[in-house]
């Protein structure tokens, strides 16, 4: 595997080399270090007092770099401000434009500087998170400590970059007054919103927006959907080329998103009346709405590898694939038939074609809206999940045409095969495939929108760790000479079991906890429709209100815990303590001694969702940032591994709804909720035990 520091080389800005952190020199300071505390000539004291001087020279060297270029910067805006007043007074049409392009190369100039920011900053992190995990002390918290708070620090002149913000401003600022002489003449301070449609300012709020990693509501929403990126920027010259990017294909993939989420749960009131009206029990809902969760354990493979060589092609595949599982479906009853109707929900599964709706975004989303992008993917899914349970409330009706019957049961497949063969034509005339060569050139592995792990989340905490370092960590090749493959640590993985091997003991508790939840939210969905008869006598209709009004939690609890919550707490308590309460929402779902009542139910059942909701957007942030970068691309990537542990936790949960309808319903409740519990339970032992390795 190909050293970090190799790396770091082979992307510096050459004439600056002299100035960037000498990574390849600390690392094996670090293992000196570890040798002479074996041997016994060194203690740890005197190892920290060395590294700590050593820190503070790299990033003195790095500031001083950075101070120097930031007045050659500011020399060169002075000297146009005076020319900028000149044409104030005395505007030239020729000289405005040739102005425009001065600016624009101070602009190239600045985005060098804030790329030279970057890798430096990577740089001290990486060193940081080794000397941590060589040494087992947590140097990384004493060392942000004591100088990120210090009057005189020159750390934070790294991460808070404020003098380049004033650089960024004025370059800004003069570019959109020298945009349009003859329009609106509003400063960019007096409408913040208004567009510059400049590719030098985008690329310079990109790379800022790398700098500083505020967690909002729009990060957190991106980060929910684990659209994995590489964790080293691109050099500042590979571009995203916008003019390939095609605004209506990715609608129609957020389209794809949503209508898949309806397809999921419209299903979910009406089941257990589906499953009887067929002469099977109730409980055999479990079997029906899993269905479509064993296909997509297969179909999220198939369509991952599928989208390496093509986009258009798989979603044309999975909206026909989706119209016929769902006329299957919606025939079943006309044909009396349970075996008809498991396979149209098989079908259905079939066409799972989420991979590709993530592996678009990742791949052919410009950088400047890859996280809006990203947080509609999340979003549309939320709003997909609330929408189908409330359309099967509405579908309230019953009537026939000709042979085919049409009510409460079949409109819900009726409705959704109207709606993917709209999808279909629509997707036919409007989706544009992108080509290979800008895939292979401008997606995360080749472009500016790499750089998957923020750097701080503020000045108290700029340099804890958010990535679990991949094996290089424990390997220094630069030390024995030798020599290897440079592309081997880019290589993607080849197979679930290469990919599982990426894996580190921490992400595999996520992993484990991201089961868990979608374990228990299937328990509490899938099976709403059966408890609330059996204990509430509800209608269907005021089954699907209650599931709806579930779904539409997901935003606003997404809004409150990536805009403050998440800005208040570390991302691994957010964690630890959702776990905790998602335990305390089943321990209240059970049916012990008291009558059981609705308000118990409907209360346990939001404490368990919305904790849920919060669990789940908190561990797939901390994924995106821990996962190995050889995850990121490929058939076996990181988002196929997420949503297989989901999926799959998914047919369990429907299984034991059917299982646990042998025992009676009086025991049905108790039983489905016990592996809940039990895997809730372990994976709150499993998070406290690797708890100082979730950064």
């Amino acid at each position: 595997m190909v050293s970090f520091g190799k790396r770091l080389k082979e992307r510096q800005i050459q004439e600056w080399q002299e100035y960037y952190i000498n990574y390849k020199l600390m690392k094996k300071k670090v293992k000196q270090y570890a040798h002479q505390i074996e041997v016994g000539t060194l203690d740890l004291r005197q190892v920290l007092k060395d590294f700590s001087r050593m820190l503070d020279n790299q990033i003195e060297k790095i500031v001083l770099f950075l101070l120097e270029q930031q007045g050659l910067l500011a020399s060169k805006l002075t000297k146009l401000r005076e020319q900028h007043d000149a044409l104030e007074e005395h505007p030239q049409i020729s000289k405005i434009t040739e102005l425009r392009e001065v600016y624009r190369g101070v602009g190239y100039d600045l985005l060098k500087l804030l790329y030279f920011v970057e890798m430096n900053a990577i740089g001290l992190r990486k060193i940081l998170k080794k000397f941590d995990k060589r040494f087992r002390y947590r140097f990384t918290d004493y060392y942000v400590k004591t100088r990120a708070n210090h009057p005189y620090s020159q750390l934070q002149q790294v991460f808070k970059h404020v003098g380049l913000g004033a650089v960024v401003g004025a370059v800004s600022r003069n570019l959109h007054e020298l945009q349009d002489r003859q329009g609106s003449y509003l400063s960019i301070y007096d409408s913040p919103s208004l567009p510059l449609q400049d590719p030098v300012v985008d690329s310079i709020k990109a790379a800022v927006d790398r700098l500083t990693h505020s967690t909002n509501f729009l990060n957190f929403m991106a980060q929910h959907a684990l659209i994995m990126q590489e964790e080293l920027p691109a050099p500042i010259e590979q571009r995203i080329d916008e003019e390939k990017y095609h605004f209506m294909s990715l609608l129609l993939n957020l389209a794809n998103t949503f209508l898949y989420m309806v397809n999921t749960y419209i299903i979910v009131p009406t089941a257990d009346n589906y499953s009887m009206s067929l002469g099977a029990a109730a409980t055999v809902c479990g079997i029906v709405i899993g269905a479509m969760a064993v296909a997509q354990v297969f179909s999220s493979v198939y369509f991952s590898a599928w989208s390496n060589k093509s986009y258009f092609r798989p979603l044309i595949f999975s909206s026909i694939v989706l119209f016929v599982g769902n006329t299957m479906y919606a025939l079943a009853y006309d044909l009396n038939s349970l075996t008809v109707l498991l396979l149209g929900r098989l079908f259905c599964g079939f066409g799972s074609a989420r991979a590709v709706n993530r592996r678009y975004i990742s791949d052919c989303v410009p950088l400047k809206i890859l996280m809006q992008a990203s947080a509609g993917f999340v979003s549309a899914s939320a709003l997909g999940m609330a929408c189908g349970p409330a359309l099967a409330g509405i579908l309230q009706t019953n009537f026939k045409i000709y042979k085919l019957t049409f009510n409460a049961v079949t409109l819900p497949g009726w409705v959704m095969a109207v709606a993917w063969l709209a999808y279909l034509v629509w997707l036919w005339f409007s989706f544009k495939e992108p080509s290979r060569d800008f895939e292979e050139n401008n997606s995360p592995h080749g472009s500016e929108k790499a750089e998957k792990s923020k750097l701080e989340k503020g000045l108290k905490q700029p340099l804890l760790i958010t990535l679990e370092e991949k094996k290089e960590d424990d390997e220094d090749p630069e030390a024995d000479g030798s020599e290897e493959d440079p592309e081997e640590s880019r290589r993607p993985a080849t197979s679930m079991v290469s990919a599982y091997g990426l894996l580190t003991p921490s992400v595999k508790v996520q992993l484990l906890i991201y089961f868990m939840l979608k374990y228990a939210m299937e328990i509490l969905l899938s099976e709403s429709s059966v408890v609330t008869t059996y204990y509430f006598s509800w209608s269907t209709s005021t089954v699907a209100i209650f599931l709806a009004c579930l779904g539409l939690t997901v935003l606003p609890v997404n809004i409150v815990v990536g805009s403050y919550i998440s800005n208040m707490f570390e991302d691994r308590q957010i964690l630890l303590a959702s776990e905790i309460v998602v335990c305390v929402g089943i321990l209240l779902s059970f049916h012990i001694i008291m009558p059981y009542s609705v308000p118990q139910y409907v209360c346990s059942g939001l404490i368990m969702f919305v904790s849920a909701e919060v669990l789940e957007g908190v561990n797939l942030s901390l994924l995106s940032r821990v996962m190995s970068s050889r995850l990121s691309r490929g058939t076996y990537n990181g988002g196929l591994l997420s949503t297989e542990a989901g999926t799959i936790a998914r047919v369990i949960a429907d299984a034991t709804i059917t299982i646990a309808g042998f025992f009676g319903q009086s025991w049905f409740l108790n039983i489905t909720l016990l592996p809940s519990l039990v895997i809730c339970v372990v994976s709150i032992v499993a998070t406290c035990c690797t708890y100082n390795s979730l950064f």
